[in-house]
């Protein structure tokens, strides 16, 4: 297995911690338009989850919309917790993630649909965490897995 290379980003100075998760939401501010320092700022790909893996001293840049600025981080693809077919749950298999149910209203909608996974992206099971903690309202048998990019 091949080491992940870190992305340089930029994030605000108050969330610059080694460690934080975050999924980037893309750009959500007008004020981003005629900024020096943009293309660093929004090198990520929308929707992803990332993990802070270092925080680069003495990069810190003036921003319209962060207000103590930004600083330079190392940022990694982060792992997410989902639910996934119980035949599909198997160490270091790599799965398509699809959102085949549109159940808003069931307790396990939040796990089926995680923040950071992208619709039809390729994943591998990093861990099997148990069974679903609620009963699937479609009658499927789920696992609760944790799954980083493939």
């Amino acid at each position: 297995m091949t080491e992940e290379k870190a992305k340089v980003t930029l994030i605000g100075v108050t969330l610059a911690k080694p460690g934080l998760d975050f999924v980037y939401e893309g750009i959500l501010s007008s004020e981003c338009e005629g900024c020096k320092v943009r293309k660093i700022c929004h090198n990520l790909q929308p929707q992803k989850k990332y993990r802070i893996a270092a925080v680069r001293p003495n990069t810190r840049h003036n921003c319209p919309v962060h207000h103590e600025g930004v600083i330079a981080v190392d940022v990694l693809e982060g792992p997410v917790v989902a639910l996934i077919g119980a035949d599909m749950a198997i160490v270091n298999s790599k799965v398509s993630y699809e959102f085949t149910c549109q159940r808003t209203g069931c307790r396990g909608y939040r796990l089926c649909h995680p923040d950071g996974v992208i619709d039809g992206g390729k994943y591998i099971v990093d861990e099997v965490l148990g069974n679903a903690p609620d009963v699937c309202e479609r009658g499927w048998t789920l696992k609760l897995v944790e799954l980083r990019p493939a």
